[in-house]
């Protein structure tokens, strides 16, 4: 149950919803029950997978950007296109950040981010999120 767990809450993290998947991984981790390498795996797999949603509906619904129910304020967003805008691809590797990380990935689908480029900078930047967090369990 707790891969399970970890998986929803990695992917519901990295989607618009308010969760966080990095205290469950810890409880995991302290909890000496479960194969490390597998929870990094799936925590990581799910906080991809939850980006790759950002970046399919930034495609989708860039042209109800101005409506009240749009997932990301105005602001939100033109900050993030600028960040985008001026430092390119690269700035995906910032996805694993709070506040900003799920709008980057957003605005990497509505400006038509080859997905494969994504893919590879998101994947590298929640993996290592996830191992930092490792690390500094296994140094507690």
């Amino acid at each position: 149950m707790g891969y399970i767990s970890l998986f929803l809450s990695a992917f519901g993290a990295a989607t618009l919803l308010p969760l966080q998947s990095e205290a469950l991984l810890l409880a995991l981790l302290f909890s000496e029950k479960y194969v490390v390498a597998l929870l990094l795996a799936i925590a990581t797999f799910g906080n991809v997978l939850g980006s790759c949603v950002n970046w399919w509906l930034g495609i989708k619904i860039e042209t109800y950007r101005d409506r009240k129910w749009f997932p990301i304020s105005k602001q939100k967003l033109d900050q993030a296109q600028k960040l985008y805008a001026k430092y390119g691809s690269p700035i995906l590797l910032l996805s694993w950040l709070p506040i900003i990380g799920d709008p980057i990935t957003l605005v990497s689908g509505v400006l038509k981010e080859n997905f494969l480029r994504f893919l590879c900078f998101v994947a590298v930047a929640k993996f290592s999120r996830y191992f930092v967090i490792y690390l500094a369990y296994s140094t507690y």
